[in-house]
């Protein structure tokens, strides 16, 4: 019969072709269905299995209208498929419907197990899928299971008996040249006392496995791999109201409902997290259940045998303060973990909003960036504004601010294209460069051995002229030796090396290559600002120093610093604050792999990285989309809260040191 949920009644009756004197002994659900409606298996006590799929199909009424009628199909006949050979009833019967094969376990009598594999073919003639029985495909278990579960896609049979043994058989073994012995993944108990677990569910995907145990908790235990060694590993343990409940799922998402005493709570197994709690009116005990296909309405039947329509507003179950901050045991993983992945192939798929990722990618970027940036822009401030002569500084000046109008985009094709490569092939020269201080300061120490007469014939402040090839001479130099250690020492690359000999992997495009990039667009900021709050502290103060005979590094120090301490400090947030919100040269130069280390040779991905790529994809009003725009509100309250810091630190420097 087909129930309308809006009219409360009839809409059509089909008859079933029930064998004679048989009586139905098991009905199931199917999982894994291709397209369409659900595939649904009647057991008899006749050992016999009825395959139906319940519809609807489209029609013309009197007025031409098109509307849709109920309708009942038989998708692969039919004929019944005697699955127990010796007539025997079928209890707890469950299939899966693949591409190419259906798979079905039942029960059969006080002690047996059988489990078939029936190919599915498609007749090219009358284009329908038909089942091709072969009974060489299926095998009998003499085991007395109290529960049978088919989980993983059809890949895995669970068998869990009176005493809470688990047992897990590889289905493609099981059906295959292997026996029985050599298909067991796992043999597991699932309760300390030896009871037997009440409600006994999978989740959608068949990964997890739900029970409700002797102290009315609902425990979520997940499939862990470790090597060739399968165990179910409890995670989650949620709180229920009494132990006599009894567990429904939703068909795509990894919510559950816990059924008992005409109470029903709503739960989301990945979170942990009780959604809701309502009481059935009217209702001693609720007797059967089912979720819709979206898991938006609820239908129950009372022990009274009626029937009641709930609708349940549950849009956004997998968000919660524990999914986007805390660590979270997914499915599949070892252990718990921050993890952002946020759309995939499957309905099966659980989706992971963890913000950790990618707020830890953010300060990561910015870090390694600023680490070269600051040095490079302050020290550069410093010696334009206090030791270059000013006709020098008024043409360096604006071709370093010029810079800033560099279209970041170009920034990360260039970072992308060529310099990652580059870094990748000429690693060790690359880190060799660290020690460009070295050559500088003794050309300055030399300078500063040199007679009088050598250092007038360069005027004075313009001894930064004669950096220019001792810098350039010097990174050719470096980057040669590099490459020559390289050959000599490794005989490889030492990006490779590395990997090899310390296991530290590395990516093409990685943190490094991101700060590289981004210090150009960082130091222009952070230069100008820096320059500007230096060049503006009064002459009076330097030339007083000098005047009491303090040289032009006491001067520097204990002067000029402290007195523009204020602006160097806002150039350094303020550059910190662009490094935070870089979004195209991140966005090109890193792999945009969300993962948590602080290897300079790994990948990352930002926030706002991350809102330019899956903002486009995700779905208007979904869960992904409300998250992307909570991403965009921390990225606004994080640099709201840093320059509201800022400024306070700065007002206190300009107070402290404003007298001077």
């Amino acid at each position: 019969m087909f129930f309308s949920s809006a009219e409360g009644a009839v809409n059509a009756r089909y008859s079933l072709p029930v064998p004679d004197g048989a009586q139905i002994t098991s009905f199931a659900l199917g999982t894994g269905e291709l397209a369409g409606e659900q595939l649904m298996a009647l057991g008899f006590s006749t050992g016999q299995v009825l395959l139906l799929r319940p519809g609807f199909v489209p029609h013309h009424d009197e007025s031409g209208r098109r509307q849709l009628r109920p309708a009942l199909r038989y998708p692969y006949g039919e004929e019944l498929f005697q699955l127990d050979e010796q007539g025997r009833p079928l209890h707890q019967l469950v299939l899966h419907e693949g591409e190419r094969e259906l798979l079905l376990a039942a029960r059969t009598g006080s002690r047996g197990v059988w489990v078939e594999r029936i190919p599915r073919r498609e007749d090219f003639l009358s284009g329908e899928a038909r089942l091709q029985f072969d009974r060489s495909s299926g095998l009998g278990l003499e085991l007395a299971p109290q529960r049978i579960l088919l989980g993983d896609d059809g890949r895995r049979l669970l068998l869990v008996d009176g005493q809470g043994l688990l047992r897990v058989f590889a289905m493609g073994t099981l059906l295959g040249q292997g026996s029985a012995a050599e298909a067991l993944l796992t043999m597991q108990r699932l309760t300390a006392d030896g009871s037997a677990p009440r409600g006994l569910v999978l989740l959608s995907g068949g990964q997890a496995l739900l029970s409700v145990d002797s102290k009315g908790q609902v425990v979520r235990f997940l499939a862990v791999r470790d090597g060739r060694e399968l165990r179910f590993v409890p995670t989650t343990r949620m709180q229920g109201a009494a132990a006599s409940g009894w567990l429904l799922t939703e068909p795509l998402r990894k919510n559950f409902a816990l059924l008992q005493e005409g109470m029903v709570s709503l739960f989301n197994a990945t979170s942990g997290n009780r959604l809701l709690t309502f009481r059935v009116a009217g209702t001693v005990a609720v007797r059967s259940a089912a979720f819709s296909s979206r898991g938006d309405r609820l239908l129950l039947e009372d022990d009274r045998g009626r029937a009641q329509l709930w609708n349940i507003d549950n849009a956004h179950p997998e968000v919660s303060a524990r999914s986007l901050l805390g660590k979270v045991w997914y499915e599949g993983y070892q252990e718990p973990a921050f993890v952002w992945q946020s759309s995939s192939a499957t309905d099966d798929f659980e989706e992971k909003f963890s913000i950790v990722p990618l707020f830890f990618g953010t300060l990561k970027a910015a870090f390694y960036a600023l680490a070269l940036a600051a040095t490079l822009a302050l020290l550069a401030a410093i010696f334009t504004s206090f030791f270059m002569a000013e006709r020098m500084r008024r043409q360096i000046k604006p071709v370093i601010e010029m810079m800033e109008a560099l279209p970041t985009v170009v920034l990360g094709f260039l970072a992308g294209l060529w310099l990652a490569p580059v870094v990748e092939m000429q690693l060790a020269g690359i880190l060799l460069l660290l020690a460009l201080p070295l050559p500088v300061l003794l050309v300055a120490w030399l300078w500063n051995r040199a007679g009088p007469g050598v250092r007038r014939l360069v005027p004075d402040g313009w001894e930064a002229a004669l950096l220019i090839p001792v810098v350039l001479l010097s990174a050719w130099g470096l980057l040669a030796l590099g490459e020559f250690l390289e050959n000599a020492l490794l005989g490889m690359d030492l990006s490779i090396w590395i990997g090899q000999e310390w296991g530290i992997s590395y990516d093409q495009r990685n943190a490094m290559v991101v700060g590289i990039a981004m210090a150009f667009a960082v130091i222009p900021v952070i230069f100008s600002i820096a320059d500007d709050a230096l060049y503006s502290v009064p002459r009076s103060l330097v030339h007083g120093s000098l005047a009491m005979g303090a040289t032009r590094w006491q001067t520097l120090v204990r002067v000029l610093l402290p007195t523009a301490s204020p602006g160097l400090f806002s150039a350094l947030m303020i550059g910190f604050g662009r490094a935070v919100g870089e979004t195209m040269i991140v966005l090109m130069a890193t792999g945009n792999t969300p993962i948590m280390e602080m290897n300079p040779f790994q990948g990352l991905r930002t926030l706002s990285a991350n809102i330019a790529v899956e903002t486009p994809e995700a779905e208007v009003g979904s869960s992904h989309f409300r998250v992307l725009f909570l991403f965009a509100l921390v990225l606004f309250l994080f640099t709201f809260t840093v320059n509201a810091l800022a400024e306070t630190v700065r007002q206190r420097l300009r107070h402290r040191y404003g007298n001077l």
